[in-house]
């Protein structure tokens, strides 16, 4: 499962070779494309998931490549200093010159509430064979770092790994992850209201849905693949750290398509308020706070991280606020994530047309 993405200006690209002679360039078009054959079954087995050393795995290519990555550019920023801390050749030995990685770590998620524990474990009893043989579909060959016992470079990984992880990971992930469930409980609402089609036509402009057939635009790879779902279903993953659509390079591999996650660059952004004090005079200080920050739907556990107040109080603080119509609030598994309504917006004297 080497993963590849196709970035705006590819996309952008190839419609317009097609325009350009389609007695001709069809093929081109078509030999940058997965597809994947749904049919009843499959259609009824959509499901999203959440993988956090899929995450990690994915953000190695922003420390190789960060201009490729503008929208992660402050979280590279705030962790880069942490960097001489790291094992760098190991984690950029996992990343090919094409920007693949390899399939062991992009783990197709059972659900969106996977933890970076459990996938560290499985990931450690990996088979030494396969762990070469993924390095040379990336590489070519097996990189010098990794040029020893395989028991020993995967003993090497995995406290690379798990060093990256504390470091670059830690401290950002319950904000990560608070719009990655955001994104999921959106287009779960997009796909009750308006069909699967719509839903999937919508995550990026990489993927359509016609039919039962849903189509990929990749990149690097050449030649027309096509792969039938049935029973199996197939897992949807929002993510930070891709521009487009991710998918496997093998057809073959369990079908999974990463797609960029709404909201992700809002995630270090701080709105600014027309006028904050006559805000926080009217609704105090902690809840003028709350309101600003719920540009994207977050949890009272994550708030509560940020701005260092006992869950508790946050509850009572957005309870508060949900009572008079500035916030709104849906269950997600566990929590509960709060949206910040339009009313709520207005008074901010923030414009809502871009929500």
């Amino acid at each position: 499962m080497l993963f590849v993405d196709v970035s705006e200006e590819e996309r952008h690209g190839i419609e317009q070779l097609s325009h350009a002679d389609s007695a001709n360039l069809i093929d081109v078009a078509y030999s940058l494309m997965l597809h994947y054959e749904l049919g009843d079954s499959g259609l009824s087995e959509v499901r999203f998931g959440i993988s956090p050393l899929c995450e990690m795995g994915l953000s190695l290519r922003t420390i190789r490549e960060p201009n490729r990555f503008p929208l992660q550019l402050p979280w590279l920023s705030r962790t880069r200093r942490s960097w001489e801390n790291l094992d760098l050749e190991v984690l950029q030995g996992l990343v090919g010159d094409k920007l693949w990685t390899p399939d062991f770590l992009s783990p197709v998620p059972h659900s969106p509430l996977g933890r970076i524990e459990d996938e560290l474990e499985v990931l450690s009893e990996i088979d030494p064979s396969e762990f070469v043989q993924q390095l040379v579909r990336i590489h070519g060959e097996v990189p010098l770092v990794f040029d020893c016992s395989p028991d020993r470079a995967i003993e090497r990984m995995m406290l690379a790994l798990r060093e990256y992880w504390e470091v670059c990971f830690s401290p950002y992930w319950p904000r990560m992850r608070t719009i990655l469930e955001a994104d999921i409980t959106y287009r779960g609402r997009v796909m009750a209201q308006q069909g699967i089609a719509e839903m999937l036509n919508s995550i990026t402009a990489t993927v359509s849905m016609t039919s039962s057939r849903l189509t990929v635009m990749r990149s690097s790879l050449p030649g027309e693949d096509i792969a039938r779902v049935n029973e199996q279903g197939i897992t949807l993953v929002p993510t930070m750290f891709t521009r487009q659509a991710s998918v496997p390079v093998d057809p073959h591999e369990a079908p999974i398509i990463l797609y960029p996650a709404r909201g992700q660059g809002a995630m270090w952004e701080t709105e600014r308020v027309v006028n904050p004090q006559a805000v926080a005079e009217v609704l105090g200080k902690t809840r003028a706070s709350l309101l600003t920050a719920l540009t994207s739907p977050a949890s009272s556990t994550e708030l509560g991280i940020r701005f260092d107040v006992s869950t508790s109080a946050v509850n009572q603080h957005l309870r508060a606020l949900r009572d008079v119509g500035l916030v709104t609030s849906t269950r997600y598994g566990r929590s509960v994530l709060y949206f910040r309504s339009s009313l709520g917006s207005a008074l901010l004297g923030i414009d809502t047309k871009d929500y």
